[in-house]
């Protein structure tokens, strides 16, 4: 069964242009014009990936981004015609997974989707057993974490990343080899994104994300997980 895309954007040429490339590609395409009517069609589709473009009617995409975060870690892909780094860093911090700058090639547009929905349904064959570090779970074959019991809410780029550390607890990883592990094509161009995604998992795992007891800090070099 072909996967279902939600494309929701207000120019109506490029989500037509979106949703032409997307069913070329093997893709069901699902599409919206404004902010509330895409939580509608979300909530009653249930679509396997967003491409949310940030600046919408009746509700922005940002505002989207945080509705659907409340309840679901469906991985979305923002779309912005904004160049500023902070506007690519409020997305992933509200909980997108990745961003593509307009104009953009829907080839590429394409690539990234696969890209993030591969991450999102890949077992990471580096680390395959369940995981217990303190209070934290990490079970990669059931694609769950849980701290103090409680089951989080990660997106399939924070999952991705924190299996990738825990898996390989005590080594140190630089930005460059955290890039190429989770493939992410937007990565190759802006490293910082990591960093964004680093943050927003210790705001779910660590009691004090100022002071993190799991995913540390490598001076000069990158991050990694404290060893059990």
């Amino acid at each position: 069964m072909a996967k279902k895309i939600l494309v929701v954007d207000d120019e109506r040429k490029i989500t037509e242009l979106v949703k032409a490339y997307l069913q070329q590609a093997g893709f069901e395409v699902l599409t919206a014009y404004d902010g509330r009517q895409a939580l509608e069609i979300f909530e009653l589709a249930q679509p396997a990936l967003v491409v949310l473009d940030l600046m919408l009617p009746e509700l922005d995409g940002l505002e989207v981004v945080r509705a659907i975060r409340k309840n679901a870690s469906t991985p979305i892909i923002m779309l912005t015609a904004r160049t500023e780094t902070i506007d690519r860093v409020t997305g992933l911090e509200v909980g997108a997974d990745d961003y593509v700058p307009k104009p953009f090639d829907p080839r590429e547009l394409v690539a990234r989707v696969r890209a993030v929905l591969r991450r999102s349904e890949e077992q990471f064959a580096s680390s395959t057993q369940r995981l217990e570090v303190g209070q934290l779970v990490i079970d990669p074959q059931r694609h769950e974490v849980r701290l103090k019991g409680q089951l989080l809410t990660l997106t399939p780029t924070e999952f991705a990343l924190l299996a990738l550390l825990a898996g390989h607890s005590g080594q140190a990883f630089n930005r460059l080899q955290i890039m190429e592990a989770l493939r992410g094509t937007t990565y190759a161009i802006y490293d910082r994104a990591i960093d964004t995604h680093i943050k927003n998992l210790r705001r779910k795992i660590e009691a004090d994300p100022t002071d993190p007891q799991y995913i540390l800090t490598v001076r000069g070099l990158g991050y990694k997980f404290r060893e059990p």
